[in-house]
């Protein structure tokens, strides 16, 4: 099993090239059985990609573009989903586990109710997206991705790590983010920095929560 360490945390991905596995190509990730197991799919532009109550084992999707995007009850195990455009998905009551997403578009989607375990989110666009009752009951870490305007709400990231993200204006608001690790990202116009209790940052970043304190209360500083 292939791994990667992010601060404190390590997250074991999906090893997709190992000796003796083979990935089929399907033209779907529909099944009717409810299972789509050792698959490849991709190069493909939808209309609509909408998938419910099912379970996708061990697989590759890449280059997937879609305009609209349903996900409920979409388990992924070792799955890796790379450069896709899932637009505003809306996905909602599914669990993730040893999932990689890397170079992928999720602008304005809608997350709710999603359990991340051994999750890596690299170099994503989450601008404008909703994350609600999320939790990270595993290892979770998001490199290099943006979330402009992205809002968090009554989620549970304890212990996930946010590496090198853009988080202009991003709204962390009610929850638990015990240990969630915020170093090496600019902190100074995130929203909602009251409810980061016991989050982790590194020296220098005070100054980031300060000024993002002072633009959330609209606070002026001057003699004016």
């Amino acid at each position: 099993m292939a791994s990667r360490a992010f601060g404190r945390i390590t997250v074991t991905t999906p090893d997709l090239d190992e000796p003796g596995l083979y990935l089929s190509v399907v033209e779907s990730l529909a099944s009717p059985r409810g299972t789509m197991q050792d698959f490849a799919y991709g190069d493909v532009e939808l209309r609509s990609l909408a998938l419910t109550g099912i379970q996708l084992i061990t697989g590759r999707v890449r280059d997937v573009r879609a305009k609209h995007v349903e996900f409920d009850a979409l388990n992924l195990h070792g799955v890796e989903i790379t450069s896709s455009d899932l637009g505003s998905a809306r996905w909602s009551r599914s669990r993730l586990t040893r999932v990689h997403f890397r170079d992928c578009k999720l602008m304005g989607a809608a997350m709710d109710g999603l359990v991340l375990d051994d999750v890596l989110f690299e170099k994503c666009r989450f601008d404008y997206a909703g994350f609600e009752k999320v939790r990270a009951t595993g290892p979770a870490a998001f490199v290099g991705c943006a979330f402009t305007e992205a809002v968090f709400t009554d989620c549970d990231l304890s212990g996930a790590v946010f590496s090198d993200c853009g988080l202009r204006l991003t709204e962390f608001g009610g929850g638990r983010y015990r240990d969630t690790d915020l170093r090496g990202n600019d902190l100074s116009r995130i929203r909602g920095v009251a409810n980061l209790a016991k989050v982790r940052i590194e020296p220098g970043q005070q100054t980031d929560l300060a000024q993002a304190l002072v633009n959330e209360l609209g606070i002026t500083i001057g003699d004016g």
